[in-house]
């Protein structure tokens, strides 16, 4: 059926489940459409006007299409209750851990993905409105100890290590943006002013796109330069450590 429906290459844990609830679907529209086509062929052979010379203002007095339609109000409560909320409810409410998760904190802007990791303590270095200047855009506070070891920010390429939790902490800068990476079955709105939570398990190495799904302005479309890298836990790691030997963020001017 995957293939029927041409879906995407699948890279993510959780993306099986999105999948299965989007054949079912197919299924169900599959389903309807043929339903339909026999109905108004049916209409067309019982309900001309050579088969009824005559009109007739009883009508139909059979109950099945009630029984059909209750069926079919059934099945989309199924998808709906027995799939589509679990699902829902896994990815929003069961969280990895942290410390047991790659963070990663993403903030939006025109026309761009601005990709930002902590240092090796693990740790972001705090952040405020107040501090925002030219010289510091994000409004690091290159006081707090705890951002000295941070990774300057990227743009447009995050790295993750495969069969690992990632926590993506998404916000933007400007307007709403849409970070979707269909690989991994995730879409989520980034909205200025608010941190949102993103989490997937990728389980296949390669680079997969990062597009927005929200028109954000008139170069919406460079924002599909957006990459996604999966690699080896040895391979993350050793891209981490030559980044980190980099300048750190809370000296990045």
């Amino acid at each position: 059926m995957e293939k029927i429906l041409g879906l995407p290459v699948l890279a993510s844990k959780h993306g099986a489940d999105v999948d299965k609830l989007v054949i079912y679907v197919h299924y169900l529209m599959g389903a309807l459409f043929v339903g339909w086509l026999i109905y108004f062929l049916l209409a067309l052979l019982k309900f001309n006007q050579r088969a009824n010379p005559k009109a007739d203002y009883v009508g139909i007095k059979s109950h099945a299409s009630s029984w059909i339609e209750g069926a079919v109000v059934l099945a989309e409560a199924v998808l709906l209750v027995g799939f589509a909320v679990p699902l829902w409810g896994h990815a929003a409410d069961n969280f990895p851990k942290r410390s047991e998760s790659t963070v990663v904190k993403v903030i939006a802007q025109q026309f761009n993905w601005n990709v930002f990791y902590p240092g090796p303590d693990g740790e972001f270095g705090k952040r405020d409105f107040s501090l925002v200047t030219t010289d510091n855009p994000w409004g690091l506070d290159k006081t707090d100890p705890k951002g000295k070891d941070d990774l300057a920010p990227m743009l447009g390429e995050i790295h993750v290590p495969v069969d690992k939790p990632v926590l993506i902490e998404l916000s933007s800068k400007d307007v709403i943006h849409s970070f979707k990476i269909i690989a991994m079955r995730v879409t989520q709105d980034a909205i200025p002013g608010l941190m949102i939570p993103v989490q997937f398990v990728p389980t296949k190495t390669g680079i997969y796109q990062i597009n927005c799904a929200q028109l954000c302005g008139n170069g919406h479309a460079s924002m599909a330069s957006g990459r996604l890298i999966v690699q080896t836990q040895a391979e993350f790691d050793a891209w981490l450590k030559e980044k980190a030997n980099a300048k750190p963020a809370a000296s990045f001017e």
